[in-house]
């Protein structure tokens, strides 16, 4: 700072007064918060006189000045301690209004650079060291914590002690698990074969945390129950054991390699009417085997029956019995279940029973002999709703070419009232469907195996979404339920 004093020789006077300007720290004013007076603090007012005495340089420490009393006020020392930092390089003096330049210009750039609002800034003495800028983390996004009140609740599967309630062996003890071969909504299906004899089967695995609630475990017990119950017939599945572990149900079964009924038919590539009677006695037998023995099957459609192998004469037999349930004589059904193509009226009305299996068998017979379904629409409220209004048409080919006792049956099989619709004992006693009856041998027109195609692979691609459930029909409205009480 001495050297800012010197100047030329006019300015002697000047440079004299500046050496009583080199102030020390008064060892008699200390004072607690360790400020120092710099030469910025008070500007002396001079004034100019001419001076032709040769320039002097200092060659000593100046002497200490003492400052009078009446001219300053100490500071009062504070009663919070303080923290004693070491000291910092001090910035070169500045002119008073060039060094508030510079601070407000620092706190402009503070202020850009932060990421969180401003906060009042608040200037600093002058002379006294300006805080560095503290370096910004770039922010880290936190992660949504969810709510503690939400739990997550275990299936009614996996918190039941037994789904079968008895004890059982491991499957891996009896069989070897090989590749899948389908699945479904609760289950897989895989082949498999019997370590002891070789044997193939095919084992259905029902994984238990999809058993939400209690009444999907019991839809399990019930559906193996009634394979047992049904056992011995020959159209319908055998049931070979079950097995429970703690993450699934399996249940063994016949093994049936020869493709479904639609697929059968369309891989063939004819199709007669005496064909159609044939299987027609097969799927009415099953729904008349059932019924005999207190058991509805609810869910009566072409997927549903599977050929036991590729052999021209093999057995057609119903599977899945997972919607299927046990029912007594007049006894009333409301839960909506089933398929949108082949679900019956009454089933909509929520209010059925037995017949509603009958209806079903109809429209299998109906997609039979013209490969389209009696009830079309776009969308599940229009198939809805054209089973619950629809009219049936038998003018569209190849209907006038389909004999007049195939029409009769499927009529009768058809009606929406169900007191008035043929039962399933009654169907195998029609002339059409009986072993040599009236079904003629003549193959049916080739447009009928062309559709047949198309809605079987339309029918594929939307059979998951189409599926039925009570939990699902959202699209069944107050308006149908409306319409239906109205039409009786």
């Amino acid at each position: 700072m001495g050297n800012n004093c010197v100047g030329s020789t006019k300015d002697g006077l000047f440079h004299s007064v500046s050496n009583s300007l080199w102030w020390s720290r008064s060892t008699g004013f200390v004072s607690h918060g360790s400020r120092e007076i710099n030469s910025t603090d008070a500007t002396p007012q001079l004034s100019k006189k001419n001076s032709e005495a040769p320039l002097y340089v200092q060659n000593k420490a100046p002497e200490q000045v003492k400052i009078a009393t009446e001219d300053y006020k100490p500071v009062q020392p504070s009663n919070q301690k303080e923290k004693v930092q070491p000291d910092k390089p001090k910035e070169p003096a500045q002119p008073q209004k060039q060094k508030e330049e510079t601070i407000l210009a620092r706190q402009v750039t503070f202020q850009k650079g932060e990421t969180k609002p401003a906060q009042p800034k608040i200037l600093k003495e002058p002379g006294e060291p300006i805080p560095q800028k503290a370096e910004t983390k770039p922010a880290v996004v936190a992660r949504p914590k969810k709510p503690h009140s939400v739990k997550r609740v275990a299936s009614a599967g996996l918190q039941a002690d037994s789904v079968l309630q008895t004890k059982t062996g491991h499957l891996k003890d009896f069989f070897d698990l090989g590749e899948k071969l389908g699945h479904g909504q609760f289950g897989t299906t895989f082949h498999c074969v019997e370590k002891s004899t070789g044997k193939e089967y095919a084992c259905k695995s029902i994984a238990k945390r999809k058993l939400l609630n209690t009444e999907d475990v019991e839809d399990v017990r019930r559906e193996i129950q009634i394979m047992h119950h049904l056992a011995g017939n020959q159209n319908v599945i055998a049931i070979k054991a079950a097995y429970e572990d703690a993450v699934a149900v399996h249940v063994v079964m016949e093994l049936c390699s020869g493709g479904e009924l639609f697929d059968r038919i369309i891989k063939r590539g004819h199709f007669t009417e005496r064909k159609a009677a044939q299987l027609t006695r097969t799927i009415v037998g099953v729904i008349e085997a059932c019924h005999s023995l207190g058991v509805m099957h609810r869910d009566l459609k072409p997927e549903n029956f599977l050929f036991v192998n590729e052999d021209e004469d093999s057995s057609l037999k119903a599977i899945d019995f997972g919607l299927s349930i046990f029912f007594k004589p007049g006894e009333i059904f409301g839960d909506v279940v089933g398929s949108p193509y082949y679900v019956a009226p009454e089933v909509l009305r929520k209010r059925y029973g037995p017949e509603a299996d009958v209806w079903s068998a109809g429209v299998i017979i109906y997609i039979l002999l013209s490969g389209v379904p009696p009830f079309w629409g776009e969308t599940e409220q229009e198939i809805f709703e054209e089973v619950l209004h629809g009219d049936l048409d038998f003018s569209s080919d190849p209907w006038p070419s389909i004999s007049r006792s195939a029409k009769d049956l499927v009529k009768k099989m058809l009606v929406r009232n169900p007191k008035k619709r043929i039962t399933a004992h009654q169907v195998l006693c029609h002339p059409w469907v009986q072993v040599d009856g009236v079904a003629p041998d003549k193959p049916l027109d080739s447009a009928v195996l062309s559709r047949l195609k198309q809605f079987s692979a339309m029918h594929k691609i939307k059979k998951m979404a189409l599926r039925v459930r009570v939990f699902a029909i959202v699209f069944y409205t107050s308006k149908f339920i409306n319409s239906c009480e109205a039409s009786f």
